[in-house]
């Protein structure tokens, strides 16, 4: 059906300008919460003698957390709604993320890590499956790119701005890593209240949506009811609300699901598995060179790369409506960005060049890669379906982190971890070709 009782144009940005724009500044304030811990390695090492392997697993075990209670966060999000949901999430990771600020035992570091994780559990999937309430799917890689380009703008924003606070140190008596985690936690919370007041359910509780907009999103949603709420089941040619234990049943048992899965892991062991220990490895090839400020302007410029990688693979995916190579050739070239930045040619400007490959590769095939779950799975197959893949995935943000800080205390270096890294990545490439039919190119 393609009439629009209002233009189809005119509503999209609409709904862009009203969603995007906050849940991109949400995100924002998500990523840096759960990285900065990347920039405060070298002050918790510093003043409470942290080992690479001790600030590896606190670094990685926020994933753990985050994947034991990301599905069942995600379902109870599309029972209760958006609105409450995600507020309560915020709360509850702002106030865990200023806790960081009174560690002094690995004990404790590890702890509240796992805790972060507990509380973000849900956030992205729960955004994601909150898209798909407002966006049809020919739309739908480029509003997730859009979203999720937030992470490497956060790098871009967050490294220097990390950079500037860690020089705040002594003030007041608090370390410079204190301070990050105090003044880059709170934000969370502050925010988390806003979205009790400006955050909608679905395009039926928006208040700035007429009656004939809501109609019209409806038929882009290809019959869906006028809260956004798909009607067309759990998925194609289910059009019955499955309960939630068959739900999980049917996800288990999807050949699909587990590739999709195996390959977000491995997307997951080398976006953390580098963005963890970015500013130490800089620091190291800066030598005697390396300040925080400076190190937190050149951690930026991979972040940047990404964010341009995301915005150009997400629009030029919508465009040919392919997904199949707009997910696993990121995937490969990414591979190859970790192992080409392991030549003896030395230098920070060729470790950067190396750096920004993978995560143009990283960030570019987000957008892509969440449109093939989201287009074959709806309604509560579509929350928990999102949700699982990316709980399973998060696995690897656990493993990345831990694997080069094991390498590093064992070996004196990172290059046999990112060798692996970049062997996990093109097995992951070749997953998502195993999983996505040749129809979709």
């Amino acid at each position: 059906m393609n009439h629009f009782p209002v233009p189809k144009d005119a509503l999209r940005r609409k709904v862009d300008a009203r969603l995007l724009p906050y849940l991109f500044a949400l995100y924002v304030v998500a990523y840096l919460d759960r990285v900065n811990v990347s920039f405060a390695a070298q002050g918790l090492s510093a003043d409470l003698g942290f080992s690479g392997a001790v600030f590896g697993l606190g670094a990685g075990i926020f994933f753990a957390g985050y994947v034991l209670f990301e599905v069942p966060s995600n379902l109870i999000l599309r029972r209760v709604g958006a609105r409450l949901w995600i507020a309560r999430i915020m709360l509850t990771w702002g106030v865990a993320a200023c806790a960081l600020a009174l560690v002094r035992t690995p004990g404790a570091f590890i702890g509240l890590r796992f805790l972060l994780g507990v509380a973000e559990a849900g956030f992205l999937p729960g955004v994601i499956y909150y898209l798909t309430l407002w966006y049809p799917p020919e739309g739908r890689a480029r509003a997730v790119a859009l979203f999720m380009a937030a992470t490497p703008v956060a790098g871009v924003i967050g490294a220097p701005m990390s950079g500037l606070i860690l020089n705040m140190h002594g003030l007041h008596g608090l370390a410079g890593w204190q301070w990050l985690f105090v003044l880059e936690g709170l934000p969370a919370v502050l925010l988390g209240v806003s979205v009790l007041r400006w955050l909608p359910n679905g395009p039926g509780d928006a208040r700035w949506l007429d009656p004939a907009e809501r109609e019209a999103l409806a038929v882009a949603l290809n019959g869906s009811g006028a809260d956004g709420a798909p009607t067309a089941g759990d998925t194609a040619g289910d059009t019955r609300e499955r309960p939630l234990l068959r739900t999980l049943a049917g996800l288990a048992r999807s050949r699909q699901v587990w590739l999709l899965s195996a390959a977000y892991f491995a997307l997951c062991v080398g976006m953390y598995g580098l963005v963890m220990w970015l500013p130490t490895l800089i620091g190291e090839v800066l030598g005697q060179d390396s300040t925080p400020l400076r190190v937190g302007l050149l951690t930026a410029v991979p972040y940047l790369g990404g964010a341009v990688g995301m915005i150009v693979i997400g629009r030029h995916s919508d465009a040919t409506g392919e997904r199949r190579w707009h997910t696993a050739g990121p995937l490969f070239a990414s591979a190859a960005g970790f192992a080409l930045s392991l030549l003896p040619v030395g230098g920070v400007w060729w470790s950067l060049c190396c750096f920004t490959v993978a995560t143009i590769g990283l960030w570019g095939l987000l957008g892509p890669f969440w449109t093939i779950p989201t287009g074959w799975l709806t309604g509560a197959a579509a929350a928990g379906g999102v949700a699982l893949i990316n709980s399973i995935g998060n696995i690897g943000g656990f493993v990345g982190p831990a694997l080069v800080g094991y390498v590093r205390d064992a070996t004196g270096g990172h290059a046999v971890g990112f060798l692996v890294i970049a062997a996990v990545m093109a097995l992951g490439g070749c997953c998502v070709l195993a999983a996505t039919p040749r129809r979709l190119r």
